[in-house]
């Protein structure tokens, strides 16, 4: 039982869902109807370039396989009108289409807030709200709310043999109905609570399960109970509506159109509440929804992402062209405009509220950004670079540690690679960065190679289907059409990684062009081309992926590893930034945001609000159509039913670190269930919990140096991510930029900024709260966080002076400046530092020297100008509270300087340690003499830095705030300017690294 399945090889025995209730497909096994044998290759022709590259025109394998002649002729089970172009797949409809299990009509389709289902006389309606809970809450545990049917809809006497597709928009579709003498047409769609008909040959019917209660029967409207759920069946003017029993029906005044709206429904829903509902759905009930289309717009200034849901609204009586809609909690938590009525309508997904008299609707959502990877602003030149710098080494014969040959893990090795190689280049390890280049650069090439003759490692492109198969396939994505999303994922994120270093492999007339055809087979973000189907693996109004290519589930469609879904979008986001193309990087963020409100509620449930109560769970492996599961297809484990969501953990999965308490959450349920600390995938949940605790993740890291990684995932990578996260802090939400790639962390209240520019043109990227942050060609930049020595990073930060939204000023401080080579033409150029790496464990710092505006904390107590030899000094502890007035203070001082004031505020990066030590808080003062009379002009006193209990350097800015000042800056004229560092509180000595590490900037040309 397949589906999204991805076996790891510490699998255990398979968990199957509990409740998939019949209509399961079982490793491909025909059922009625005897689905035709999947196709297979003959001798390879003659491959179809692109660029350098090319994708084969046979199939080197099996082709989509079910019922009939389907593998060729998916369009077997279309009518003659519907839509040209290709097939839509992966989608919550699709087993209308893709029939593989049922041959003749079609599984449960789970659109929300109704669910329907097809037979040979009509199509079934269910509103199910009543959770069916299985398992347990400590293990493996499903809910659903599966298919029960309230009443069928249909035409007198209609016995269809089987039911075709007419037609299909962005979230709709119409299944039709014939049997040769009537026919029915019904569209239904994502949000519709309305199912709208077309009938012919016969009167409409409606046959009711159990005892219907009629509360309302008004010449062409019906009002009645089914179950307890209220509809309402609208017939044109002029009509009524026979009731006979639990059947009811209409000859539609032979005007052959009708609808039926399911009401919003609550416990006692009294009498006059429903009427007044149906009175107001009747007014949009002939104004048929008959097509819908999505359409975004990123702006990055404001790093905003606008969506419109639109409907294309066909009058069947009068000229009205609104409608009634529900949305998502995803959707209704982002409006813009328009206000929800008051009742809502229950759904797996959680509450859906109601919008009246509308053609479309808009959502705003944040888009927070992305890195290709963290920044290395951790022990720089202490154990833990030498660490990396031995893991790095260890890798260098095979970055990627490929576990097999099919396209999932060859994209997993690719994925393991791609974050070597960004993280050797943030350190300044060419070597290993170019090797893993290298490995990349070799398996992409074979892979977008289609020589005659070859029959492994390649695409093949299937005209009947609009699909790219790679070959050899897994997990069903050859015959099922499953996680093509997943897989191409992999490797469109490792091709941007190695079009950073070589653009020229990337270039359209190389190979670029096989990567945009990954790209538009998994999520077709152009509409004209008709080659594959639109947004393929996005289910557009849900919100999310699914990843079944057919559907064929008693549940409905599925995804199980929404991450790797996010994996795709990031690439999306590298690709398209990285080679120009706006339009890829567009059709990603919105993707990525989307997605990520979506999976905030669905698959995390953050505000416990979707998951039904008594479900017990704080996070699911899987979503259904009906539900969702703590389950996967390939493990019962915890650690794998939670991290299969995680996984792999890149600089594009800061999603996860949004909220860092629900972080601490998901961890507390894992460490629950599991009986105690996860004992496999111990790296890809270490690595999460950094996001919301990451001092206790690299204790956990210290603390287990024998684990075995997961087999994406390197230890290398694995340490950098956690070590840098516990210098950074967590994911800071209140800034956005005005650039992609770019990102804020937060700790103690001290602010990060980070941005890369994979261009080959120096930027400056403008933050929300003013912050300005220049980044070189090729770099990646930061304020306020001391760089590996010698790696890849560059720019500086502009001062605005403009307050940060905590209250804080805006950290002016540069960030260090190490160029490297990325960007360059040349994959093999080594990084050319501008200073060598620092011996001894001192820091490293990077401003230009001999400038004058920029002082070192100097050993012998001075502040020069320029870097002296690496040093360190002892701040005594406290052994007190002296906050606020200078202690035992280390001072520093430069006289006779004559600077003219450029406006602006001091600037300081202090580099302080207390090692294992808690509790200590280090605090610094400035004073300004401007003449060197020897009375202070300007005093300012910062707000004390509470150091953590984790050897290695942090960075007290001004971003820690002020606690005091007075008086004004003003040029200085034979001035003096003093520092004093001292301990605030803390009963342990401090170290604050000197002579080239700690420096002062003054506001001063």
């Amino acid at each position: 039982m397949k589906a999204s399945a991805r076996p790891r090889s510490r699998m255990l025995a398979a968990s199957i869902p509990l409740l998939l209730l019949a209509g399961a497909v079982v490793a491909g096994a025909a059922t009625a109807g005897t689905p035709a044998a999947a196709g297979t290759a003959g001798s390879p022709a003659a491959a179809a370039t692109v660029g350098a590259g090319s994708y084969a025109s046979t199939p080197a394998g099996p082709l989509p396989s079910g019922c009939g002649s389907i593998s060729t002729n998916p369009r077997q089970f279309t009518t003659a009108d519907a839509p040209t172009g290709a097939v839509p797949t992966n989608d919550w409809w699709s087993s209308l289409l893709f029939k593989r299990t049922d041959c003749a009509f079609s599984e449960p389709l789970y659109a929300h807030p109704l669910a329907y289902d097809t037979f040979t006389d009509g199509l079934g309606f269910s509103a199910n709200s009543i959770p069916s809970i299985s398992g347990t809450s400590t293990g493996v545990g499903e809910y659903h709310f599966p298919y029960a049917e309230d009443l069928r809809v249909g035409v007198a006497g209609l016995a269809a043999p089987l039911v075709k597709v007419a037609d299909w928009t962005d979230w709709t579709v119409t299944p039709y109905w014939s049997d040769g003498a009537r026919t029915l047409r019904a569209t239904i769609g994502h949000g519709l609570p309305f199912a709208y008909f077309q009938a012919s040959g016969g009167d409409a019917r409606i046959s009711v399960t159990g005892t219907p209660t009629v509360w309302a029967n008004d010449g062409a409207m019906l009002g009645f109970t089914a179950n307890g759920h209220n509809y309402a069946a609208y017939a044109p003017t002029g009509a009524a509506w026979t009731v006979s029993g639990s059947a009811f029906s209409s000859a539609l005044n032979g005007r052959g159109y009708f609808s039926v709206a399911l009401l919003p429904t609550t416990p006692a829903t009294p009498a006059a509440d429903r009427a007044a509902l149906a009175a107001t759905y009747g007014r949009y009930a002939h104004a048929h929804v008959t097509g819908t289309r999505v359409s975004y717009a990123y702006d990055p200034a404001t790093s905003r992402v606008t969506t419109t849901y639109a409907f294309t609204v066909t009058p069947r009586e009068g000229t009205g062209t609104q409608t009634v809609v529900s949305l998502y909690p995803h959707q209704w938590k982002a409006l813009t405009g328009a206000a929800p009525i008051a009742p809502t309508y229950s759904s797996p997904r959680g509450r859906m509220k109601v919008l009246t008299g509308v053609s479309e609707f808009r959502t705003t959502m944040t888009f927070h950004g992305v890195l290709p990877e963290l920044p290395a602003v951790g022990d720089g030149a202490g154990a833990d670079r030498a660490s990396l710098d031995a893991l790095l080494a260890a890798d260098r014969a095979n970055p990627m540690d490929q576990r097999g040959d099919d396209t999932y893990w060859t994209g997993k090795g690719l994925g393991r690679a791609a974050r070597i190689a960004e993280i050797a280049d943030l350190v300044g390890d060419a070597t290993d960065r170019d090797g893993a280049l290298d490995a990349m650069r070799s398996t992409l090439t074979d892979w977008f190679t289609a020589p005659a003759g070859e029959t492994r490692h390649q695409f093949y492109y299937d005209p009947n289907w609009g699909t790219l198969i790679g070959y050899p396939a897994s997990y069903g994505s050859d015959q099922e059409l499953n996680d093509h999303h997943f897989h191409y994922g992999y490797f469109v994120a490792a091709a941007a990684t190695l079009a950073k270093f070589d653009p020229a492999w990337a270039s359209a007339d190389r190979y670029g062009g096989m990567v945009d055809l990954l790209i538009r087979d998994a999520d077709n973000y152009d509409r004209s081309d008709a080659r594959f189907p639109y947004l393929r693996d996005f289910d557009i109004y849900a919100g999310h992926d699914w990843a079944s290519g057919h559907g064929a589930f008693a549940a409905g469609n599925n995804q199980e590893s929404s991450s790797e879904g996010m994996n795709f979008a990031n690439a999306l986001i590298q690709w398209g930034q990285v080679t120009g193309n706006r339009a890829v990087r567009d059709a990603g963020v919105f993707l990525y945001t989307t997605q990520a409100a979506a999976i905030r509620e669905y698959w995390f449930d953050v505000d416990d609000e979707n998951f039904p109560a008594a479900f017990g769970h704080a996070a699911v492996g899987m979503v259904w159509g009906d539900g969702g599961a703590y389950s996967t297809w390939f493990s019962a484990e915890p650690e794998m039913i939670q991290g299969i969501n995680q996984l792999p953990v890149t600089g594009g999965h800061l999603y996860l670190g949004y909220d860092p308490a629900y972080v601490r959450r998901n961890r507390a349920e894992l460490v629950r269930n599991n009986g105690g600390e996860p004992t496999v995938w111990q790296d890809i949940l270490w690595e999460y919990q950094a996001l919301g605790d990451a001092d206790t993740a690299l204790a956990n890291l210290r603390a287990n140096p024998g684990y075995t990684p997961e087999e994406g995932e390197s230890r290398a990578h694995t340490l950098h991510w956690i070590r840098n996260l516990a210098a950074l802090g967590t994911v800071d939400t209140t800034v956005t930029a005005d650039h992609p790639l770019a990102a804020v962390f937060s700790r103690n209240g001290a602010r990060t900024y980070v941005a890369a520019n994979p261009s080959g043109a120096a930027t400056v990227v403008t933050f929300s709260d003013g912050t300005r942050l220049s980044v070189g060609a090729g770099r990646t930049a930061t304020t306020g966080a001391y760089q590996w020595s010698g790696g890849n990073a560059g720019g500086g930060v502009e001062p605005t002076g403009s307050p940060s939204p905590t209250g804080s000023p805006t950290p002016t401080g540069s960030p260090t400046a190490s160029p490297s080579a990325s960007g360059s033409p040349s994959p093999t150029a080594s990084p050319s530092p501008t200073a060598s790496p620092s011996p001894s464990g001192s820091p490293t710092a990077s401003p230009t020297a001999g400038d004058a505006a920029t002082r070192y904390l100097a050993p012998n107590g001075g502040l020069p100008g320029a870097a002296q030899g690496p040093g360190t000094a002892v701040v005594p502890a406290a052994n007190g509270n002296h906050d606020g007035t200078p202690t035992n203070p280390l001072t520093f001082t430069a006289t006779g300087l004559n600077l003219r004031y450029a406006g602006g505020a001091t600037d300081f990066d202090l580099f302080v340690d207390a090692g294992t030590a808690v509790g200590n808080g280090v605090q610094v003062r400035i004073t300004y003499d401007l003449t060197g009379d020897g009375t202070p002009d300007r005093v300012e006193t910062f707000r004390y830095f509470a150091t953590d209990p984790i050897a290695g350097y942090e960075h007290y800015t001004p971003a820690a705030g002020m606690l005091a000042s007075s008086g004004s800056l003003g040029d200085l004229r034979n001035g003096t300017v003093r520092v004093e560092v001292w301990s605030a509180i803390g009963v342990n000595p401090s170290t604050l690294g000197i002579g080239d590490g700690s420096v002062l900037r003054l506001p001063y040309a």
